[in-house]
């Protein structure tokens, strides 16, 4: 009798089970899918160890907003303004063939500060630094030279970045040499201008849909950012 209730429950509970099995599944393989293989780290350690001499914050947040945004990016671009303009603060990382690429000196904005950049806004004709995650468009000839336009992508932060010409660009204001003239690099109007030798690999390493994050310790954009806090509204804003 017991044998037959248990034939019975088993038949009563096979498509039940047939029908899970898939879902079950499905939710495995996406797990493995978004796991790291043994042996290889999370991103961020990743970038720790292609730049030991960054901040290691920046990296950590980079990393974080990156896998928020498009976790299958190639190259990622980190500037770390918590950094004075007389210290290498931009960094380039090759994801796919982990390779640090670049390691050099960028400018921030005129009404950022002196050495030190302390304050950003989104404000047309701020000449401020934005801070934020940044996707890189087209590179273009224009009054700077050979330059690379980016898209903002956190509303009130960076989203008119592309309206405020914000560019990366070469510069002769960017060099050691002028960091001994006056203790400090130059300044622009709000772009993280670069060394002129290194503006056509650096521009053409990072140009169409790749990535930049431009870090400040500011407390309101680390408490409200979509990307760092990986929001359903950051998903939107990646795929705009």
């Amino acid at each position: 009798m017991a044998l037959r209730l248990n034939v019975a429950t088993l038949l009563f509970s096979l498509p039940f089970i047939l029908f899970t099995l898939p879902l079950h599944a499905a939710s495995f393989f996406a797990q493995v899918e978004s796991t790291p293989p043994r042996g290889v780290l999370p991103l961020h350690h990743q970038l720790l160890q292609l730049a030991p001499q960054a901040t290691p914050a920046a990296l950590r947040l980079a990393a974080q907003a990156l896998n928020c945004a498009d976790p299958t990016a190639e190259r990622l671009a980190v500037i770390d303004y918590s950094l004075p303009s007389t210290e290498p603060r931009l960094w380039v990382f090759d994801l796919r063939q982990h390779e640090l690429l670049f390691e050099e000196l960028v400018s921030h904005g005129q009404g950022s500060g002196d050495a030190q950049a302390k304050t950003f806004s989104n404000t047309p004709d701020s000449h401020q630094s934005s801070i934020g995650l940044f996707r890189t468009m087209n590179s273009y000839y224009g009054r700077n030279g050979y330059s690379l336009r980016l898209e903002g992508l956190e509303p009130n932060v960076n989203d008119l970045a592309f309206e405020r010409a914000i560019v990366i660009h070469g510069a002769d204001y960017v060099s050691d040499a002028f960091i001994t003239q006056t203790g400090r690099l130059g300044r622009s109007h709000g772009c993280p201008a670069v060394r002129e030798d290194v503006t056509y690999p650096l521009i053409d390493s990072l140009k169409e849909d790749q990535y930049v994050f431009a870090y400040y310790p500011d407390a309101e954009w680390l408490a409200t950012s979509a990307f760092l806090g990986c929001t359903a509204a950051a998903a939107q804003l990646a795929r705009r």
